[in-house]
């Protein structure tokens, strides 16, 4: 059963930072290929790929996030966790940031949601609010 769960979000000021997790159950160093990602979903904005990971250790950012954002992972024997470091925050930042993972798409299409599909699992994302 894969599960993702997102936590870290909350109420920030502009240069402040957070740093959001994204626990993937079913999802392990041994259980095959994956790309993982985090999106941002803004007021009135659609879905963007914040930054992506795959299981090869290949990670993308977003132009907008360069220099002030990191991906990483842990892997456990039943998890992965993958961290997303959000450094000098800006009210631009703010918006609900969902987890996403697909066994097939390579970070650059997962991260772009050029996918012929909708990427196989979705979380159910945290609040980052950036506002002084």
């Amino acid at each position: 059963q894969v599960q993702l769960v997102e936590s870290g979000g909350g109420l920030v000021q502009p240069g402040g930072s957070l740093r959001l997790s994204c626990v993937a159950s079913g999802f392990t160093s041994t259980s095959g290929y994956y790309a993982i990602g985090w999106f941002r979903h803004g007021p009135g904005t659609e879905r963007k790929g914040v930054a992506c990971l795959n299981s090869d250790g290949n990670t993308i950012l977003a132009d907008s996030v360069q220099g002030r954002f990191t991906i990483s992972r842990d892997n456990t024997n039943h998890t992965v966790t993958v961290w997303l470091q959000m450094n000098n925050l800006e009210p631009e930042d703010t918006g609900v940031y969902l987890c996403a993972a697909d066994r097939d798409y390579t970070v650059a299409t997962l991260c772009a949601l050029r996918g012929t599909q909708p990427p196989d699992y979705w979380g159910q994302g945290t609040q980052v609010t950036v506002s002084s």
